[in-house]
């Protein structure tokens, strides 16, 4: 963009801004409906500042390099409304909006000034459209980012809520596991574990492998550090729900599980646990 083509803009941006914003305003609420009216008053004041931070930037000589200093303001204003948005669960093509809607509002006010120049005009309209698309595109940008941390976060609770130590007892703990292991979830299974241990001081920990769907030797691996990093910690474990079909499959893989406590079920894991930890359980008879 020439310093000719950001005189022009200047000029239009100063002398119509509330025009612009209005007409701005208008073809956002058409293109994105409720979603954009539930919000129009926050709109509203993004779409002023954003004008006011243009209009500024234009006047201070910015060239097209929208990644340069002179465009920081600009970005940064940008960079709010696309993570705003991206945890409002707009679109990336919901959040450009923001700032393609703009761009028929100033070609109007374009053609208005410089109909009878068509050359002109052409050079007008092709060098907004292009500064309007670097802006468009970096919101995307923004955006895109904004929601892949959104996303490794909520990834991150889903490990963490599917990973649960309860104690069962004193002195005895259990960690249900639900799915595939992978090293990713194994990580987090260590660490609950871990701390857990620490926060009560226990002696057994149950891993009831019952939900685990299939357990190959990666599986089997994750678990035998996960047991090994426990002991070092002080407390031994004990690992329930192992099926026929599971029994077979560590065999046939040769895994090592002769220092392992294992049973069957929970029970019977959980009646192990007891009795390694002096504890008793009795049944009272409560007939007449």
């Amino acid at each position: 963009m020439t310093s000719a083509h950001t005189q022009q803009l200047t000029v239009i941006l100063n002398q119509h801004q509330q025009n612009l914003l209005e007409n701005w305003l208008t073809t956002l609420t058409s293109k994105l409906g409720r979603k954009e009216k539930s919000g129009e008053f926050e709109i509203r004041r993004q779409a002023e500042q954003f004008l006011s931070l243009l209009a500024r930037t234009l006047e201070s000589g910015a060239g097209s390099d929208t990644d340069g200093n002179d465009w920081a303001d600009v970005r940064h204003l940008l960079g709010e409304v696309s993570r705003t948005r991206a945890l409002q669960g707009f679109s990336s093509l919901d959040t450009a909006s923001f700032v393609f809607a703009l761009k028929e509002p100033l070609f109007d006010h374009l053609r208005s000034i410089l109909g009878e120049q068509p050359a002109q005009l052409a050079q007008e309209i092709a060098a907004t459209s292009s500064l309007f698309d670097k802006l468009g595109l970096y919101t995307i940008e923004v955006h895109q980012k904004a929601r892949e941390q959104v996303i490794l976060r909520q990834q991150q609770e889903l490990l963490e809520l599917s990973t649960p130590v309860v104690q069962l007892w004193q002195n005895v703990l259990a960690l249900p596991l639900i799915g595939t292991l992978d090293s990713a979830r194994t990580q987090v299974v260590m660490e609950s574990l871990l701390q857990k241990i620490v926060e009560t001081g226990a002696m057994i920990a149950i891993i009831d492998i019952t939900g685990v769907p299939t357990v190959d030797t990666l599986v089997a691996q994750h678990l035998l550090k996960t047991i090994a990093a426990a002991r070092l910690m002080g407390a031994d474990c004990i690992i329930s729900g192992i099926r026929p079909q599971i029994a077979q499959t560590i065999v046939h893989l040769g895994v090592n599980l002769e220092d392992v406590t294992t049973k069957a079920t929970l029970a019977d894991a959980f009646m192990i646990a007891l009795k390694k930890t002096g504890s008793r359980v009795t049944v009272q008879n409560t007939e007449q």
